[in-house]
């Protein structure tokens, strides 16, 4: 560094996908990238992989960082895998009838949404009375059951006197978190602004965790600048207002990503993409700026009301499962998994078991072996080992990772499906692991920080049950990949046409 190390005004920008948590240093007035490193995200602890990028950039004076700015697929990958909080919508002055005849149901983003007279007019006039006690009645039902509570009142963005009403009741009978609708939207989108109160709470602990995270590894490393977030649009806003809330965050590592694109090429007009653990987003630049879709931002099948970077995304990423369908087709995606040479540098035994899975007769080496189901936490709430199958799962998982077709045996059930560890997915108490893309990159020996040899003998038998060689096999997947990307490009610039 310089010696006038006070002059500097340097900038430390952190991004933490579903896979990875990457760092750079940057100069703010030179534009100089002065460090960077990646480290793998930790869920368990998200401040652990942020500390670890940070240790890598190897910071001498925290006094010079200006600024930190953070960007982060948490919420979008949350929403996407089904693993945000559990929450009951309050619908004021909804019809149920007009929900149901247009099948709008679905776009609510949780299952339970309820129903309540109330609500206001296109001139903000009170369309009916507020059924209040009904509501209370509800909440004390459910209050148990759920994480947090969203309210969504009709045109309450012109009048929110029955979301204030019901948030002020609700919180003195209860201590779970309240959102309301007009509070994140003034759009008169009815369902797309219930959809963003539910999203919204859904992901307050989500996010919370995460900027608690970052603040922890910027304290241990002495560093007291300002924390900000990067909105789904690509502007910046603190991280209280990220932490209450969290759907703007939606889209917020690709924008970040594109920006990042413009930067480095310094193209003021380009389509940039961005290649991560699990998605490939798109997005376009213009006049050196993100464009913003003119529509909510959409995430899987819900449309929100959260202004955000025109965006395309694909499930295809470096963690994406390969597998074969029905036809005996290969499949890249669309779920992500852990790479099996990731498994298998973590647990030994996983690779042992792959090397006798390539002796065995084709017959008995079916690509079913090379999914592994492992226990990634033990489960702190009793109530999702409410069956005799999820009890004895996880209690066979605690000895190490098994193979899809031995759990299925253990457990005495004719398919995996049967099991109904949905609950323990969604809480990331089990996970997976399989055959990837990046393992096919350790074969190659192109990116090789796990175990080589587990990947390379996972293709032995993923190759020989097809009666193909690796090298044909790796040459599919890769095909596959590009066919994918290029077919997210030529959809996605000629919508923008």
């Amino acid at each position: 560094m310089d010696n006038d190390k006070s002059s500097r005004k340097l900038v430390l920008g952190i991004d933490t996908g579903g896979t990875y948590t990457d760092g750079v240093l940057l100069d703010y007035e030179s534009r100089e990238v002065l460090a960077t490193h990646k480290s793998l995200t930790t869920k368990r602890d998200f401040a652990i992989g942020i500390e670890r990028v940070i240790e890598g950039i190897a910071i001498e004076d925290p006094e010079v960082i200006r600024m930190v700015s953070v960007s982060t697929t948490l919420a979008t990958n949350a929403i996407a895998e089904g693993k945000g909080k559990r929450v009951a919508l309050l619908l004021i002055g909804y019809d149920p009838e007009l929900i149901s005849s247009f099948n709008m149901s679905g776009r609510f983003a949780t299952p339970n949404f309820y129903y309540f007279k109330g609500g206001h007019d296109l001139y903000g006039r009170e369309k009916a009375e507020l059924d209040l006690k009904g509501i209370l009645d509800k909440v004390n039902q459910v209050k148990g059951k759920v994480d947090a509570i969203a309210v969504s009142s009709y045109f309450s963005p012109l009048n929110p006197e029955h979301e204030n009403r019901v948030c002020e009741a609700v919180s003195r009978i209860c201590d779970l978190p309240v959102v309301l609708g007009h509070q994140l939207s003034t759009r008169l989108g009815s369902v797309e602004r219930a959809t963003t109160a539910a999203l919204n709470a859904s992901l307050l602990a989500v996010l919370q965790d995460f900027v608690i995270a970052v603040r922890r590894a910027m304290e241990h490393r002495e560093i007291e600048a300002p924390l900000m977030m990067v909105r789904g649009d690509g502007t910046l806003m603190s991280d209280e207002f990220a932490s209450r809330t969290p759907v703007e965050t939606i889209h917020s590592g690709p924008a970040a990503s594109a920006i990042g694109g413009r930067f480095l090429s310094g193209l003021d007009d380009a389509l940039v993409l961005d290649v991560g653990g699990t998605t490939t987003d798109l997005a376009l630049i213009e006049a050196g700026e993100v464009t913003v879709s003119d529509e909510g931002a959409t995430v899987g099948d819900y449309e929100t009301a959260v202004s955000a970077a025109d965006l395309f995304s694909v499930a295809l990423g470096g963690d994406s499962h390969i597998t074969l369908g029905r036809e005996g087709h290969l499949m890249l995606g669309p779920e992500r998994v852990l790479p099996l040479s990731h498994l298998a540098a973590d647990h030994s035994g996983v690779k042992n078991r792959l090397r006798a899975l390539s002796r065995r007769a084709w017959a008995e080496a079916s690509p079913d072996w090379l999914e592994y189901w492992y226990l990634l936490r033990e489960p702190g709430d009793e109530t999702v080992l409410d069956s005799s199958h999820a009890r004895k799962l996880v209690a066979f998982l605690r000895s190490g990772p098994k193979p899809v077709p031995e759990i299925v045996e253990h457990l005495d059930v004719l398919h995996i499906a049967q099991i109904g560890a949905e609950e323990l997915w969604r809480q990331e108490i089990l996970g997976k692991s399989g055959l990837t893309p990046t393992d096919l990159l350790h074969v190659e020996s192109r990116y090789a920080p796990w175990e080589v040899e587990a990947a390379d003998l996972a293709l032995q038998v993923f190759s020989h049950y097809q009666f193909k060689e690796p090298d044909e096999i790796r040459e599919g997947v890769w095909r596959r990949a590009v066919e994918m990307i290029v077919h997210a490009v030529v959809t996605f610039l000629s919508k923008q046409t």
